[in-house]
């Protein structure tokens, strides 16, 4: 641990850390050094064919949290220190995350590797572009783009329809300027104008196969099946009738494998893949739970947002194709966030107000119901912040005492793994008794059944409308035969509605769909609610204006 005499930013606790070179955190994990190819001194690729057969018999927990809000609950933070403490608990614990994106990076949130003395080393390359995986994945990604309008242009021997593709470009920043644009002006030579359109490289589904891809045959398989578009007749077209899975799989082979690096106090980490969870399933790649499944006892993995989203994608989808189980889920909140649940503005969270605090203790009831619907009983991490009172840190404690539920008070932004020791024994506690998971759907049940199933029991709503454009889209699915596929809902992560105005726990409220997109590749239906934007905008202050670089190569403004 570092000595801390005087409060300090996240990244000036990352930059005063000392690393431990990434051979050492490699043989801490049980990763032989002929299976890692270093990036440097402090970050490396894994090869897990060099890894050998093993079961993977290590213990899963989830962590999600209650509907996040401005005042932060901090949940990679509490990921980071939980692992850490079951190192000090004598466990063989290992993290699994996903990669930051430089769209929340440079727009609303800054980093994402933890925060304090929780944090994922090095942080600021870990922020920035790390070892390229995004980028292999946004130039996978548009490479399939230009070899479809190159298609187009070079005679359209597959009768695509041009006002029928559905294959975007992405770019991973927060810009929508590009979310419609017009493409192939400027004369026969420049190619056949059509309209399109960019996503963030996040919500591509080329990001969603990798992560949810078991092998680099697996991962070819799965390009495969990817749909571009449609012809002129209405027949879906494929990337494997255009034939270029295999140089997409080429550019992505690098980028498939896992990245290992280390937390401030040298637990192992795998960081790999980072769909964003309000618009794609918000998980770290199977491979890399997988991967860390066979290396520790412990697996700590998060999932974007709250149990609404995240969590749920978790459950119903990435372990229902891994076919394994979470055997625990860490619920974080803060007294903060419950505040603004509880109707209070972000401006007067310092001040004490018990009564906000009880107000919002209905959106953790409805995270822990949520959870108990997928037959696990939750522990409930309540994340300090400073400006929290004991009084409001014990209406939440003392609820979850009354309520049977488990719980303890976590510090790890200010001390680390030791801030967490309590959370950890509960977490044991928890591992020690077996649940009763199970997904809240059969892929069987048609597709409306299985979005009521996730509005009713997870969002606590009565039920789901669509409009015509989603009537027409499930029908063509239907037709297809591609409604036996999990569902990915894409909504606001702010409210368990699709109004993200609606905080607290609302109910009685009605889900509306726009859209369902097929994304045969990834193996799931995407669910369009409400307003959400699968490119994301800049704020009227991006995070983007606190940062620099000094002469020395040093960053700042990087939390």
């Amino acid at each position: 641990m570092l000595k801390k005499t005087v409060p300090l930013t996240d990244l000036e606790i990352a930059s005063q850390a000392v690393m431990r070179p990434i051979g050492e955190i490699a043989e801490k994990a049980g990763i032989p050094l002929g299976a890692i190819e270093p990036y440097g001194r402090y970050k490396a690729k894994i090869d897990v064919s060099e890894l050998g057969e093993h079961q993977a018999t290590g213990k899963v927990v989830l962590v999600t949290a209650t509907s996040p809000t401005p005042a932060g609950e901090g949940k990679s933070t509490v990921t980071v220190g939980l692992a850490d403490a079951l190192q000090r608990l004598g466990e063989k614990s290992m993290i699994a995350l996903r990669e930051p994106s430089l769209g929340p990076v440079m727009g609303v949130k800054g980093g994402a590797a933890g925060g304090g003395y929780a944090q994922v080393l090095p942080m600021e390359e870990i922020n920035l572009h790390f070892n390229g995986d995004l980028h292999a994945i946004t130039s996978a990604n548009n490479a399939l783009a230009a070899m479809i309008d190159n298609h187009l242009h070079q005679g359209n021997e597959l009768q695509i329809d041009p006002r029928r593709i559905v294959w975007k470009r992405v770019l991973d920043l927060n810009d929508r300027a590009l979310r419609h644009i017009t493409i192939g002006l400027g004369g026969p030579s420049n190619g056949v104008p059509r309209e399109d359109g960019f996503d963030i490289t996040v919500a591509s589904e080329i990001m969603a196969i990798l992560c949810l891809s078991t092998s680099l045959a697996d991962l070819k398989e799965k390009l495969a099946e990817i749909v571009i578009g449609y012809t002129f007749d209405k027949q879906p077209v494929t990337v494997r009738d255009l034939g270029v899975q295999g140089a997409l799989t080429l550019l992505l082979k690098e980028a498939f494998k896992p990245n290992l690096v280390q937390t401030i106090e040298g637990t192992p980490a795998l960081i790999h893949g980072g769909p964003f969870a309000n618009i794609a399933h918000g998980c770290n790649s199977l491979i890399a739970t997988n991967t860390a499944r066979t290396l520790a006892d412990i697996v700590i993995t998060e999932a974007g947002f709250g149990s609404d989203l995240g969590a749920e994608k978790f459950m119903d989808i990435k372990a229902r194709i891994g076919q394994f189980q979470p055997d625990a889920v860490v619920i974080v909140t803060t007294v903060r966030a419950l505040k603004m649940h509880g109707g209070m503005m972000k401006s007067d969270l310092k001040t004490e107000n018990r009564d906000a605090v009880e107000s919002g203790i209905a959106n953790l009831e409805k995270h822990i119901e949520t959870i108990r619907a997928f037959g696990i009983e939750p522990v409930v991490a309540v994340n300090r912040f400073i400006t929290d009172t004991a009084a409001e840190l014990s209406v939440v404690l003392d609820w979850c005492r009354a309520n049977d539920i488990q719980a303890a008070l976590t510090d790890v932004w200010e001390h680390g793994g030791a801030g967490g020791l309590a959370l950890a024994e509960e977490v044991l506690k928890s591992l020690e008794k077996p649940n009763q998971f199970a997904p809240i759907y059969d892929v069987e049940q048609p597709v409306v059944e299985k979005i009521n199933a996730i509005v009713r029991k997870v969002y606590g709503g009565e039920g789901v409308m669509l409009t015509d454009q989603a009537l027409k889209d499930l029908k063509e699915i239907e037709r297809n035969g591609w409604d036996i596929l999990p569902v990915c809902m894409a909504k606001t992560q702010y409210s368990f509605s699709d109004n993200p105005k609606q905080l607290g726990s609302p109910r009685g409220f009605f889900i509306t769909v726009r859209e369902i997109k097929p994304k045969l590749g990834a193996g799931f239906l995407v669910c369009l609610t409400g307003a959400i934007m699968t490119m994301p905008g800049l704020p009227k202050q991006p995070a983007a204006l606190q940062m620099d670089v000094d002469e020395q190569g040093c960053a700042k403004g990087l939390m």
